[in-house]
């Protein structure tokens, strides 16, 4: 760090640096999750990131101007002066920010921007910005119910049709919530990072475990989060492509911008698959779901007494949803994933690529989930891609990572 440097700046690059170099402008306006907005900085930050804030006269009564200095190290634009800040920040010019993020924005803020209307130092920077032709993500908070207004989503609609990138809430306990702020700094790092290689292509991958009912509510499952599935269809969503995306119950969040289908069973699963690749053209399947291979030979719709001494299931194998991918469409090109458990990598290896050929899979990813950061619920995996000549990849880093590194081998074979 520079002698003279504000302290804060410390941080960057503590993470990642995947920003390096780049400056963001972050736009902060009047909504109540305006608290967010230093968090998010300082995720940037530890991602490489520059920030620079502009705040409107309403977010100021939220959170302090010397507190956004704080985070970011630089000073905050409050005002437009002689110094004309939105021309430094978003003008003409080699030095101008690689991207502006409005985090929050209100539905006021939309649609001034949207009307081009200029009367606040964040809509004047956005004006000049778009203009310019510098990548916009905007994150609103509002009101469930300003949500469904047709003007705000005419609004929403037409900055989406020059666009502007726009980032839909999340509902929870009945209210719109601004989305998490990983989920804000990922659009960011994939719109200034990602090549949109997969344009045109419409993927289907599957995630998360599945339930197998035992009577009327008790279920045998796994530890499946969707965490592996979740990644990969946020990086096939930031390259471009359209992404199916069926959905056993995981704990992760999917990506809003996917076609969700969700289910609880391995026949739902089935049937979701096979019923998606019949509807549309899917240049691409990737089975990641951990979906329960055993279920009871006899399902009874009650509830089986808890004062029983003992309860004896008899169990029967699932269909296998991977046989069936290239039965509805032959020329797809279809991904499987293998886990085993306590094995050797020859051993792990040995049984994918005779998995692979079995079900007639075009790539297979493998992993031991008895190893450290590996497992189930992981941020990390440690997987081996294997491919139909015995080629094999090792990849041992982030979920984020070996979704990208995969598709990588998913782009070459589709376009």
């Amino acid at each position: 760090m520079a002698f003279g440097e504000h302290t804060s700046k410390q941080i960057i690059g503590a993470k990642s640096m995947e920003l390096q170099g780049k400056k963001i402008v972050l736009c902060i306006t009047g909504s109540v999750a305006a608290i967010k907005s230093t968090e998010i900085a300082r995720e940037l930050m530890r991602r490489g990131a520059d920030v620079y804030a502009v705040m409107t006269r309403s977010a100021q009564q939220i959170v302090h101007p010397d507190m956004v200095e704080w985070a970011t190290g630089n000073p905050v634009v409050t005002e437009l002066t002689g110094k004309i800040e939105h021309v430094t920040y978003a003008g003409e010019h080699e030095k101008r920010a690689d991207l502006i993020l409005v985090a929050p924005s209100t539905a006021n803020t939309i649609g001034k921007v949207a009307a081009g209307i200029d009367d606040t130092p964040v809509t004047t920077t956005l004006t000049t910005g778009i203009g310019a032709g510098i990548p916009v993500i905007i994150a609103p908070a509002m009101h469930a119910s300003m949500y469904k207004h047709p003007i705000v989503i005419e609004n929403v609609e037409k900055l989406e049709s020059i666009g502007v990138k726009i980032l839909m809430p999340r509902f929870e306990e009945g209210k719109a919530k601004i989305p998490g702020t990983e989920e804000i700094v990922q659009a960011v790092v994939d719109r200034l990072t990602v090549e949109r290689d997969l344009t045109g292509k419409r993927i289907l991958i599957t995630a998360g475990p599945t339930r197998a009912y035992l009577d009327a509510f008790r279920y045998i499952t796994n530890p499946s989060s969707g965490k592996m599935g979740v990644a990969l269809a946020r990086n096939a969503l930031a390259r471009g492509a359209e992404v199916t995306f069926v959905y056993g119950p995981g704990t992760e969040k999917p990506p809003r911008e996917a076609e969700v289908i969700d289910v609880l069973t391995t026949g739902e699963m089935m049937d979701a698959v096979t019923g998606a690749l019949k509807e549309r053209k899917h240049h691409a399947a990737m089975l990641s779901a951990a979906a329960a291979d055993y279920g009871p030979l006899d399902r009874r719709m009650e509830k089986t007494s808890s004062g029983r001494s003992g309860w004896s299931i008899e169990l029967k194998p699932l269909p296998k949803i991977v046989e069936n991918v290239k039965r509805v469409d032959p020329d797809i090109y279809l991904v499987g994933f293998k886990a085993e458990y306590g094995i050797s990598d020859d051993e792990l290896i040995e049984r994918a690529h005779k998995r692979m050929v079995e079900a007639g899979m075009d790539l297979i990813v493998a992993n031991d989930v008895s190893r450290e950061g590996a497992g189930f619920g992981t941020e990390t995996n440690e997987v081996f891609i294997v491919d139909g000549g015995r080629g094999v990849e090792r990849v041992s880093s982030s979920k984020t990572e070996v979704s990208k590194r995969i598709l990588d081998r998913v782009r070459v074979a589709i376009t």
